[in-house]
């Protein structure tokens, strides 16, 4: 089963590097066996820096559920998932992760992500974009505003 999909995921990616679309990377969300939704980049195309295989993937999924977590989903991607994509699929809260290609294979092909997993375990005062916290006394307005609100949607 876990084949059957990822080579959806590659052959996904192989499609839309033929298309000129955006990247080599394709990604599906699955559930219950079932692809829920595909993605594949369109960061060019869409002129979205965001707009990752995964992260596509996740957007159409939650579209398609009406969910804004993918609890119960696996996702499949072509290729191990840059930091950004990595954070987006812990956030949807999908069960699992399965990739093809390595950081390592996406590297060797241009795309590469070492930078960023460098410099976000480094404090913010050392990245190498300028980092800086402003108004920290004004910044607890909107928590507590949140903690407060009895109606609110935890996530």
């Amino acid at each position: 089963m876990h084949e059957k999909h990822i080579r959806r995921a590659i052959q996904l990616a192989a499609e839309n590097a033929g298309q000129g679309r955006g990247g080599p990377f394709g990604a599906v969300v699955v559930r219950d066996g079932q692809i829920v939704a595909e993605g594949v980049n369109l960061v060019t195309s869409k002129l979205d820096p965001t707009a990752h295989a995964e992260v596509m993937a996740i957007r159409a999924a939650c579209a398609k559920l009406g969910v804004f977590e993918l609890r119960g989903c696996t996702i499949y991607s072509s290729c191990e998932p840059c930091p950004m994509c990595l954070a987006a699929i812990y956030w949807a809260r999908l069960d699992a992760l399965y990739f093809a290609a390595s950081r390592e294979d996406a590297s060797a092909a241009g795309f590469d992500d070492g930078f960023l997993y460098e410099q976000i375990p480094l404090p913010a005062s050392a990245r190498s974009l300028r980092s800086e916290q402003l108004l920290a006394g004004e910044s607890g307005v909107p928590f507590a505003i949140w903690r407060a609100n009895p109606a609110k949607i935890a996530y």
